[in-house]
């Protein structure tokens, strides 16, 4: 139960974070929405450039860029403790670095 009202523990600062939540949680409906109406309406603009020759050129520049932030990210956050950021933030690279190094294959694979 404490998972739905612990908004209203420091009410001021969590609600910048619950209305984060919902615009996060809105953008995922949005990007499902859209995704679903491509079999009607065929690609769309942003489908094209990411699958276009230049493809590989974006998720290797989204690649270094991973690698940079992360890189130096992962070394700003202390390492000891329970409540160390460094899981989250490590798990939230393994993912994303994940789909960008799935895309950078398919891109170099794909031509």
């Amino acid at each position: 139960m404490t998972i739905f009202t612990i908004w209203f523990q420091d009410f001021p600062n969590n609600l910048v974070i619950l209305l984060g939540a919902a615009a996060i949680a809105a953008g995922f409906v949005f990007v499902f929405l859209r995704s679903a109406m491509v079999a009607e309406g065929g690609r769309h603009g942003w489908a094209r450039r990411i699958t276009g020759p230049n493809a590989k050129l974006l998720f290797t520049m989204l690649f270094v860029l991973w690698a940079v932030v992360f890189g130096v990210g992962l070394q700003l956050v202390p390492h000891e403790g329970a409540s160390s950021p460094y899981g989250g933030l490590g798990l939230i690279a393994m993912f994303s670095g994940f789909f960008i190094m799935m895309g950078l294959i398919w891109s170099v694979v794909g031509e």
